[in-house]
Formats: C-alpha cells, sequence, structure tokens
C-alpha cells in the first residue's frame, strides 16, 4: 500500500455533494425489523444493480449495488439475495415491480435504483425502497455526489435503507482510525492508518514509523488525538485530518496515555502519571488548562465520556483488582459498577448513551461485554486469546475490537460483533492492524 496525499485524499471526499429527499411514498411502511432482539433471522432483501444510459453508468451501478449488499449483509440484519436468482430485469424504476417475481425468490424488501451521469463532475444516484409482501414503496431517494465518491454515496444509501427498515441511524457511511502492523514481534513498525468502516480505502495518516497508539476521533470526524512516542518519549498530539497538521498537546512531566474527546469536543479525558500514581484529568483544549478529577492511590485510567457529558468511566484498581467505576464529570460521585467475576478494563461509553462496553479478563481467556452504565444486564458478546481495545459504531449497535490470535503464525485483526453477540466479523484491513476507533457519521 502506498504512502498518499491525506489532503488530496480528504478533500475528494468533501467534495462529495449529498442532497437527499423523499420521493412520493405509496403507504407508510409496513416491514419492519426489531434489531434488539437475540437470535434475529436475517431478512431477505434484493439489491439489483443500479441501471444507467451509459456503459459507465452501468458499470458504476453494479458496484454502488455490490457496496449496499455488503452493507446491509455485513450488519447481520439483512440476507442479500443473490442477483443471479433474480426474476424480473429492471429497465425503470420509475414504475413498481412485479411484487409476485419477487415474492417467488422469498425477498421481503427489493431496491432499485439507477445512476445519472449528469456531467463529467457530477452523477446522481437514485433508488426506491420497496416491500415486497405489502406491495408498498418506502422510501425514495436521491444522492448528489463527484464520480470518484460513488462508494459514499452507497454507504449513505445503505444508511438510508437500514433507517427505513429498522427506525434506527445507520453506520456505513463513517470510518475507522487504526494501527497498521508490520514486521516481527520484537521489530514492529507501527502506523497511524485511517479506512472505511468496511476496510476500503486505506490510508496513511502519518509519514515515518514512529511508534503510535491509542488514536481517538473527535466528535467532527475531522481531528484525531493519538500518543506518540517520536523521539522515545511519549507525546499527545492532535491531527487535523483534511491539512494533516499535527499539534503537540503539551509537554507533561510524567507518562500520559488514553486520551478521548468530550461530546462537544472542548476537553480531553486522559491518564496521566506522576510520581508512580496514575489519576483521570480532564484538559480543556481552549486554555490547555488540566484538571484532576481522581485522586486515589490506585491506577485510574481510561476515561470515557457519556454522550451528555455529564460522566464520566474509567477503571481503578482500587478495590484490589481492575475494576468499573463511573463518576460526574467534575470528579465527585465516583461509584464501582462492575462486580462480575474477572478484570474490567477499557470501558467506552455508547454514544447512546444506554450501554458501555469493556475488557474483561478471565481465567486466561479475554472478552469483550457490555453493560448498562450502572452496572446491570451485563452480556459477554465475545470471547478468545486475546480481544481487547472495543470502540463503538456511531449508531451505538456495534462493537469493532482488536484480536489478536496465539502461536507461531499469530496475527493482530480488527474485528467487530453487535450486539446480539451473533453477528462477528472480520474487517479487511490491508495487513495486521489494532486499536481501531470508529468516527461519527461523516458530515
Amino acid at each position: 500500500m502506498k504512502d498518499v496525499s491525506v489532503k488530496l485524499f480528504f478533500r475528494l471526499l468533501l467534495t462529495l455533494a449529498v442532497s437527499i429527499f423523499a420521493w412520493p411514498l405509496a403507504a407508510q411502511a409496513q416491514l419492519e425489523i426489531d434489531i434488539t432482539k437475540g437470535n434475529l433471522e436475517p431478512t431477505p432483501i434484493a439489491v439489483p444493480d443500479f441501471i444507467s444510459q451509459s456503459d459507465s453508468g452501468r458499470a458504476m451501478g453494479a458496484q454502488v449495488a455490490e457496496v449496499i449488499r455488503a452493507d446491509l449483509e455485513r450488519s447481520g440484519l439483512f440476507e442479500s439475495l443473490n442477483p443471479a436468482s433474480f426474476l424480473e430485469v429492471q429497465t425503470n424504476i420509475d414504475y413498481e415491480p412485479t411484487y409476485a417475481d419477487w415474492r417467488i425468490i422469498k425477498a421481503e424488501a427489493l431496491v432499485s435504483g439507477r445512476v445519472v451521469e449528469e456531467n463529467a463532475n457530477r452523477i446522481r444516484v437514485e433508488f426506491r425502497l420497496w416491500d415486497v409482501f405489502a406491495g408498498k414503496q418506502l422510501a425514495g431517494i436521491r444522492l448528489a455526489a463527484t464520480p470518484q465518491n460513488w462508494r459514499r454515496t452507497a454507504h449513505k444509501a445503505s444508511d438510508a435503507i437500514y433507517k427505513a427498515l429498522t427506525g434506527e441511524e445507520g453506520y456505513f457511511d463513517s470510518r475507522l482510525v487504526f494501527i497498521d502492523e508490520k514486521g516481527s514481534k520484537v521489530d514492529r513498525v507501527r502506523r497511524l492508518g485511517i479506512m472505511d468502516q468496511d476496510g476500503a480505502n486505506p490510508q496513511y495518516l502519518l509519514a515515518g514509523s514512529d511508534l503510535v497508539l491509542t488514536p481517538r476521533f473527535s466528535p467532527s470526524s475531522q481531528k484525531i488525538v493519538f500518543l506518540s512516542y517520536e523521539n522515545t518519549y511519549p507525546r499527545l498530539y492532535i491531527l487535523d485530518i483534511e491539512s494533516g497538521r499535527r499539534e503537540l498537546l503539551g509537554d507533561f512531566p510524567g507518562m500520559t496515555y488514553s486520551p478521548t474527546f468530550s461530546p462537544d469536543g472542548n476537553k480531553l479525558v486522559m491518564s496521566m502519571e506522576r510520581r508512580g500514581d496514575s489519576d483521570i484529568y480532564v484538559m480543556d483544549l481552549n486554555s490547555r488548562s488540566t484538571s484532576r478529577l481522581t485522586n486515589d492511590p490506585a491506577i485510574d485510567v481510561s476515561g470515557s465520556f457519556s454522550p451528555d457529558g455529564r460522566r464520566i468511566v474509567f477503571n481503578s484498581d482500587r478495590g484490589g483488582s481492575p475494576q468499573l467505576y463511573v463518576m460526574n464529570a467534575d470528579g465527585s460521585g465516583q461509584k464501582r459498577i462492575s462486580f462480575g467475576e474477572g478484570r474490567y478494563n477499557a470501558p467506552v461509553w455508547s454514544p447512546r448513551g444506554d450501554k458501555i462496553a469493556f475488557v474483561r479478563t478471565l481465567r486466561g481467556k479475554f472478552s469483550i461485554g457490555v453493560m448498562d452504565p450502572d452496572g446491570k444486564n451485563e452480556r459477554i458478546l465475545t470471547e478468545s486469546y486475546l480481544d481487547e481495545s472495543p470502540t463503538w459504531s456511531p449508531n451505538g449497535r456495534v462493537i469493532a475490537f482488536t484480536r489478536e490470535t496465539r502461536g507461531r503464525g499469530a496475527r493482530s485483526e480488527i474485528w467487530s460483533v453487535d450486539l446480539t453477540g451473533q453477528n462477528l466479523r472480520r474487517v479487511e484491513t490491508p495487513g495486521e492492524a489494532s486499536d481501531p476507533a470508529w468516527s461519527p457519521l461523516l458530515p
């Protein structure tokens, strides 16, 4: 994979002009999917290649449809039917489909779409979503973009379909920042990378081979905070993705790690070690002043804001083993919430506010789990030799994490799992990868 100009890459992303509006609907939606239930049977959905009047448009239409099929399939909520089974050939999306032909192959929903090449610099992607068994249209959407951004258009279409059928916001038009890893375990090179949530379009964000760790997105999706061991000394930096400008946050006297943004992007919660004592601090990014939130001889690390900014979950061993605690944003009201068997680490608050993800270590195995903010309803979603670094999708329904295998052929990879624990999938990366952080939906 070659280094590319980050500025050029994101200029292409920012040229995406999206106009979404509903065509007249035939009736209210009848097909609805409850994504909160476990062991959910995937809903069969048909997504034919999008039609077009030109060869290049048809080629793009096939690509758009393929990305939509993959997005929906990967969510675990949908079964994308094989196009070879389709009985009706789509020629015009302005008319209702022949529902009987789609019922025969057991499709419950149908997406019919087209690509219109308006000029060399602009395309229009249009699609309709149909409830096959009710015989009704559920949604009609138009998206405008540059030809280079056809993939983002496909992800936006997937988000619209997901929302129309589940009532929940989608998560497909988003990115993952991660650590690209190469080399042997004793001579490891770790570089900061970014990619689409499905693993497409991987890019390096920094030149060189300085050790970087724990990248985290700002709420705007345009900045990343990370830890760098440049010149062998760990320091915190903020990187502006669009411009490529990197800014040192400060030269602190002790080890500083685990930085995460507040929901408004104006603060960072982080851990600092001073005279052998690790505590949680908050930094005001405007004044660069820091305030100490915990003051305990134990190790307090891994702070994460609630989405309303009022509370912080963190990890502490003050009770004898690493456990999860919640406190108010000013440090008051510190309260333990994890009481299960094992050691609890790396808590991350869901963007929905209803769950906290964590890593549990028990009997030599590492698991990704979730619990309510008060510690109730704990559920383990994964378990392996080493699962760590959970991060939430923008809609709070999927968790990406690092999974490392053991043995001579050990690899570090990025995986994802949904809240049912049933939909476990590997995210394609150019090589080994770790420490993912999910962006909000792109603007």
